[in-house]
């Protein structure tokens, strides 16, 4: 692009000394510098807003009396929770007014290390999405798991010369930062020579912890879960991050911190959301009309969707409808609502009517590295691998609370036989394993889950963040295996099993976390693993393969499971079961 010769014609269409390419006309523009509308036209020329005012146009656009916004951001988002390659995931987010996002391909990164990240990076080059990268700082998320990779600051530091690459992702080891271990230091400091910014992961951090993480240099957080977490981020000067994703539900709890004086400094973000949530409620389109129904005023909110993630990664093109902007805008046909009409993405008119516009859509899928289809590889299993030996009648059990990444640590009695757990449906107590599906290290982590709500059978998943082993839940053993073979079948996905036979399956080829099908045939397979729940005896009000997946998350509080056994977060060591 010639931007000497794209300046020239963008003073030329402002000053009216030429036409502009687009004009739109009829419509309330919405300014979020103000917080108010304005009732003029929009001039856009080579993909820029140039004007607004009264203009002409080599062509126009009617906007039949709608409103004008700036498309919509994503201030930190995992592409791999929706399964989806980047060129399938734009035909989703799109049409609901997503244009931009801030990815953190921290999933694949530690499957297939700097591989699987710069397959993410190259594949976004081909999507009609602006897809900016902060590079993974937890590979893996702690010392005690094992991952498919470990990177250290040598191996991120070239990505920072991509001009895509915003900075270093979000910072999940906190005692790493708290105790100034060498290894995180030096990530940090390389991020910062680099320029780059440095998102935050402050699950459960007091005040000191958010003190520790500022004077790091870390800037965002988006694991607040109360009022009080929420407003000690921002005293402390952070961006606020409310997530509204599949699992973490945050923003009806956060949004009473969000002030008029204080909301330049919230955004919204989606973390992690499944394809199936992404298609019936919508991304950050979802959060904006949640935000409104909850009695935030409409441009203060679309705000936080645009020019307040904008700002907070420093996205100087992006976020607002005003001279000297990208061209990425919405057309509402209702404020309050959200409905979103057209979209139109650097000027170029991709959604009419609520429809991608076929033509708009990528058509280009990248070649998928050998590397990345080849990545479970585990040891033969015997039911002798899952027997879980107890000293007496009670066990430390992870509770599952529905909707939420926090899990409780209970002790409970539970049933055995000559000394081993038995899982009981009565008392809803499940037998979960983690198994090492990287490099056949033949780890094995056991433990007891409360709250997964199966009756029968089995479910597994190569999904199991963020080391992403296998984890398997069951009512007993011989379902167990049979599910993690047809995992190891399909290198990488998820399986329900009952009495020994296959219910419904979804392959993942793509390093276990992604699909290579189109998104349209990726939702039938999960309609049909939904559904086939009920063959198990799941009757729960949220999503098992999503809370399952994040059982073994050991940044989270406060009880899961890892590869390498049972971890108390809080203390950040192993306990016995």
């Amino acid at each position: 692009m010639n931007i000497g010769n794209n300046i020239y014609d963008y003073i030329h269409s402002a000053s009216k000394a030429k036409k502009a390419d687009l004009v739109i006309t009829n419509g309330k523009i919405i300014d979020v510098f103000n917080g108010g509308l304005i009732e003029e036209d929009l001039a856009i020329t080579k993909g820029k807003i140039v004007g607004i005012g009264s203009y002409e146009g080599n062509s126009t656009f009617d906007a039949q009396g709608g409103y004008i916004c700036p498309a919509f951001i994503d201030g930190h988002v995992h592409i791999e929770s929706s399964m989806l390659t980047p060129q399938q995931l734009e035909k989703v987010l799109v049409p609901h007014g997503v244009t931009t996002l801030i990815a953190d391909p921290h999933e694949i990164a530690n499957v297939a290390g700097t591989k699987g990240i710069q397959y993410l990076i190259d594949s976004s080059r081909e999507s009609l999405l602006d897809i900016y990268f902060m590079i993974p700082s937890c590979v893996p998320a702690t010392s005690f798991e094992n991952a498919g990779a470990v990177l250290e600051s040598e191996d991120i530091a070239p990505f920072y010369n991509d001009q895509n690459v915003l900075g270093l992702a979000e910072v999940m080891d906190f005692p790493a930062v708290l105790n100034g271990s060498e290894k995180m230091v030096n990530k940090l400091i390389s991020a910062a020579e680099h320029g780059k910014l440095i998102d935050g992961h402050a699950a459960g951090l007091d005040q000191y912890g958010i003190n520790t993480y500022r004077a790091a240099g870390i800037q965002t957080d988006h694991e607040a879960v109360n009022v009080e977490e929420a407003k000690i981020r921002l005293q402390r000067g952070m961006y606020l991050m409310i997530r509204e994703g599949s699992v973490a539900k945050d923003l009806k709890a956060l949004l009473p911190a969000v002030t008029e004086r204080n909301s330049r400094r919230c955004l919204f973000v989606t973390d992690d959301k499944h394809l199936d949530d992404l298609l019936e409620e919508g991304s950050i389109d979802h959060n904006v009309r949640l935000a409104i129904a909850e009695g935030l005023d409409p441009i203060q909110a679309i705000s936080m969707a645009t020019i307040n993630a904008a700002e907070c990664f420093q996205l100087r093109d992006k976020g607002a409808v005003a001279p000297g902007f990208d061209a990425d805008l919405l057309i509402l046909s209702d404020l309050n609502q959200v409905v979103i009409e057209d979209v139109f993405l650097k000027g170029e008119h991709i959604v009419q009517k609520k429809v991608l516009i076929e033509k708009a859509a990528s058509h280009k899928e990248i070649a998928i590295p050998q590397s990345l289809t080849k990545s479970v590889n585990i040891k033969p299993l015997t039911q002798e691998d899952f027997n879980i030996s107890l000293n007496g009648k009670t066990a430390n059990i992870i509770e599952v609370i529905p909707n939420s990444l926090i899990t409780n640590h209970i002790s409970e009695e539970v049933d055995s036989e000559d000394g081993s757990f038995i899982p009981s449906i009565e008392k809803d107590q499940l037998k979960l394993a983690v198994i090492e599906r990287h490099h056949a290290t033949g780890n094995i982590g056991l433990g007891i889950v409360k709250g997964m709500q199966l009756t029968e059978g089995a479910i597994a998943t190569t999904i199991a963040h963020d080391s992403h082993n296998i984890i398997v839940c069951g009512t007993n053993d011989d379902d167990m295996l049979e599910a993690i073979s047809m995992i190891e079948d399909m290198q990488g996905g998820i399986a329900i099993v009952k009495n020994g036979k296959p219910v419904s399956t979804l392959p993942l080829p793509i390093c276990g976390l992604l699909t290579d099908q189109h998104y349209e045939e990726t939702l039938k397979q999960i309609n049909a693993l939904n559904a086939s729940l009920s063959e198990v005896g799941y009757s729960g009000n949220f999503n098992p393969f999503l809370t399952l997946s994040f059982l073994a998350l050991p940044v989270i509080p406060d009880l899961k499971l890892t590869d390498t056994g049972l971890f108390q977060v809080k203390q950040f060591k192993h306990i016995n079961i």
